[in-house]
C-alpha cells in the first residue's frame, strides 16, 4: 500500500473557503422604469440580473451596458431575457 495521507478535513474546509460565493439571482423587468444606476449597484453587490426585457433591448440597456463590460462583466440576450452577470461570473452558450 502506498504510504499517501490525505486529510478530507482539511479539504473539505478549504473547498468551503474557494467557493463561498456572494450574490443572488435576481429578476426583473427591463422596461424602462427602473434607473441604470439600480441595475449597476444590483451587479456591484455580485448578483446576477434576470430581466424580462419589454421593448428594444439596445434602448433599454443603453444606461448600464457598458459600464458592466467595462467592469468585466457579461449581458446575453436570450429569448427575450437579458441576463446580466457581475465580473468573474460567465455565461456559457456552448449549448445554443
Amino acid at each position: 500500500m502506498s504510504d499517501f495521507d490525505l486529510d478530507l478535513r482539511t479539504v473539505e474546509e478549504h473547498i468551503d473557503d474557494e467557493l463561498e460565493i456572494e450574490g443572488s439571482i435576481v429578476l426583473g423587468v427591463l422596461d424602462g422604469d427602473t434607473p441604470a444606476e439600480e441595475w449597476l449597484e444590483t451587479i456591484s453587490k455580485g448578483n446576477v440580473l434576470v430581466l424580462n426585457v419589454e421593448g428594444d433591448v439596445n434602448e433599454l440597456a443603453a444606461g448600464f451596458a457598458r459600464d458592466v463590460r467595462e467592469e468585466g462583466g457579461n449581458l446575453v440576450h436570450f429569448r427575450g431575457f437579458l441576463l446580466v452577470t457581475p465580473p468573474g461570473v460567465d455565461v456559457s452558450t456552448e449549448r445554443l
